[in-house]
């Protein structure tokens, strides 16, 4: 397991991507963070997010928090969704190809 936090986005194991598929269970999971716990980095946002998008998602639901001083749950588990996915390959007419992921 890397030397990373989970990313604390709310959504961010509800986004159909490549990355985030689990092809054992067809569920989609969050993603680690950018960079390492302990890792010199100019900016410290990353060491909790896996993206820009999960850290604004975060703030916005939790911003009444920060504002009032009070306490914002950590993650410390991946997240996985509930549906099932499943990932399948598409080819054009021209012969272009790519990865399409589905609720089942």
């Amino acid at each position: 397991m890397p030397n990373k936090h989970f990313c604390q986005g709310p959504t961010c194991h509800e986004q159909p991507t490549q990355s985030r598929l689990q092809k054992a269970t067809g569920l989609l999971r969050s993603r680690y963070a950018q960079h390492e716990m302990d890792g010199d980095s100019y900016n410290n946002l990353f060491k909790y997010f896996c993206s820009q998008g999960c850290a604004n998602s975060w703030l916005d639901k939790n911003m009444a928090c920060v504002e009032g001083r009070t306490v914002v749950p950590f993650t410390t588990h991946r997240k996985t969704s509930e549906a099932q996915y499943e990932s399948s390959k598409i080819t054009s007419q021209y012969g272009h190809s790519w990865k399409e992921i589905k609720r089942v």
